[in-house]
């Protein structure tokens, strides 16, 4: 395998990771339906996690591309970025095309 296919195995890994799990799908969906933006303090409200668990879940979707975090004073505030999402389905999605 090419350096270039393994980078792009990496990066489906960190995508599917972040979406294995129904905490980080649902924080996705209620970033999403709340206009793709929201304060941490807002994302942990609409939860009944601890703080550190919803960070850690937090920090699973940054990693994996799909949110990204802006400071705004002393507020973290997560932004929807779906674009990995459909480059990473569209992706896996022509690896197995192209053999049908």
């Amino acid at each position: 395998m090419t350096a270039r296919g393994g980078r792009e195995l990496d990066e489906l890994d960190r995508v599917f990771t972040a979406l294995a799990h129904h905490s980080r799908r649902t924080i996705l969906l209620v970033l999403h339906l709340r206009g793709g933006e929201m304060t941490s303090g807002e994302i942990a409200g609409r939860f009944d996690y601890s703080w550190p668990t919803v960070t850690r879940h937090l920090r699973v979707l940054e990693q994996a591309g799909l949110v990204e975090v802006v400071l705004r004073g002393r507020e973290r505030v997560y932004r929807l970025h779906a674009g990995p999402l459909f480059a990473v389905g569209s992706s896996w999605i022509d690896r197995f095309q192209s053999r049908s």
